[in-house]
């Protein structure tokens, strides 16, 4: 009788539990969430064949999804917070357009069946630029003695990806003054930024330019590097550092400007001449530029006719705070005036990462480990590069200088070594589809290294 009851009560919790079971969601299960790519620059309309990504910013996890001809793709994915991206590049009248659409926090629920899924996109355009950022160095690298990190050996390479001159008149450089990818960004509300919609982009604490007069022309294929810190031969103290001592390079060394950090601005090489060193315009606090070396927001921009870099920074009507504190001053930028950007987020902090860079300049965000000596590099153009005749055999495969080994690393997918094959003469055109998890990677060591 007893052993009746058990089984009884044994057969009963069973039930139960199987009950309690089917009531718990399963965490694996997949909702199809229907994303529609919305355009409303003139003269374009949806296609087929745009990838649509989401990545779930709690796991890293990322689902992909296809457009079909009215730009809808669906995506399968568990539930889950989500960051959603599409990327595409099309040829209109002899010109290059990229398009790019970001939205961030994107809650997917088990309440699919009460209501499915629509996340709308909207896809910005933007032109193919003349003059592209090929590379920037500012995560430092370690000591010789194993003893700490370096950090003040920083440095950017411009290059100009046409095939016409480009002359850098009036170009600027500037960053966000939300310095770091992974901090608290008061901008940044239900996941989206507040200037979003407005069309500019903020250059925080200061911005750099050239010398009157002395503004380098570039031919097709040809760079120019500018120290950003310390234009001196760093390898002569770090032996893991860069050489930014050679007389064809810039120099950002203004100390009348207020930026006169001894340890950040030696005074430049002999060999380098006074008319390269740059011309600062600060009205933030501090005696650096503070460029972030973790996740910076990097971006250059071209004052319009009318106006120079000196003009934009005497009209005040253009700063507002961040978050209200005097200190942190900054401007607004047209988006239009912006040459190139690159929004480089924080390794170790997945899901902390937020976008500073609006959708109309940036729409993704590159990956970067600092204090190991890698750099941001440019990802090569695979097909444009190979359709040039002069190109013929003098492209360098077996690309081996990406971190797509480490956590969080990448690596250039065309397999191009750019270095490699501009030493044999190649001219190299690189990506440029306005978004830098398209257009940049992280390279091993920073590619002056090895010049």
């Amino acid at each position: 009788m007893r052993m009746k009851k058990f089984i009884s009560f044994l057969m009963c919790s069973v039930l139960l539990i199987a009950a309690v079971s089917c009531d718990k969601e399963d965490p694996y299960k997949l909702y199809d969430v229907k994303v529609k790519l919305q355009y409303s620059d003139p003269g374009f309309s949806p296609i087929a064949g745009v990838s649509v990504i989401a990545v779930n910013i709690n796991t890293g996890m990322y689902y992909v999804g296809t457009t079909d001809d009215a730009g809808i793709a669906i995506v399968p994915v568990v539930a889950g917070l989500y960051e959603f991206s599409a990327t595409e590049t099309r040829a209109m009248d002899a010109t290059a357009f990229s398009f790019n659409g970001f939205k961030q926090q994107v809650a997917i629920t088990h309440d699919y069946e009460k209501e499915p899924f629509v996340v709308d996109i909207a896809m910005v355009g933007s032109e193919a630029k003349q003059v592209i950022i090929k590379e920037l160095y500012s995560g430092g690298c370690q000591k010789d003695d194993g003893s700490g990190h370096f950090q003040n050996d920083k440095y950017v390479v411009l290059y100009n990806n046409s095939p016409v001159d480009a002359d850098l008149k009036n170009l600027c450089f500037a960053m966000t003054i939300q310095y770091n990818s992974h901090a608290t960004n008061a901008d940044v509300i239900d996941g989206k930024l507040t200037y979003e919609n407005e069309g500019v982009v903020l250059a925080g604490n200061g911005y750099w330019t050239w010398a009157e007069g002395h503004a380098p022309v570039l031919k097709p294929g040809e760079e120019v590097v500018v120290a950003i810190n310390g234009a001196i031969n760093h390898t002569l103290t770090y032996g893991l550092s860069v050489d930014l001592s050679k007389g064809d390079y810039y120099a950002m060394y203004d100390p009348e400007s207020g930026y006169n950090q001894a340890a950040s601005y030696p005074t430049p090489s002999e060999a380098i001449p006074t008319s390269h060193y740059l011309k600062a315009y600060k009205y933030g606090r501090g005696t650096g530029w503070p460029l972030s070396v973790t996740g910076p927001a990097f971006f250059i921009f071209m004052t319009p006719d009318g106006v120079t870099p000196q003009s934009f920074f005497e009209d005040t009507s253009n700063e507002n705070y961040y978050n209200n504190i005097s200190a942190m001053v900054r401007k607004w930028v047209p988006a239009e005036w912006v040459v190139d950007a690159m929004e480089v987020f924080s390794a170790g902090y997945v899901g902390k990462n937020n976008k500073r860079l609006i959708t109309a300049v940036d729409g993704g965000s590159v990956v970067l480990t600092h204090r190991q000596g890698h750099s941001i590099y440019r990802n090569v153009n695979k097909e444009a590069t190979e359709a040039i005749p002069e190109n013929k055999g003098k492209l360098v495969y077996g690309y081996a200088l990406g971190t797509s080994d480490l956590e969080e690393g990448s690596t250039d997918p065309s397999d191009i070594d750019a270095e490699a094959s501009i030493k044999m003469g190649a001219r190299i055109v690189f990506m440029d589809t306005n978004n830098s998890g398209n257009d940049f990677h992280q390279r091993k060591e920073a590619a002056l290294r090895s010049k």
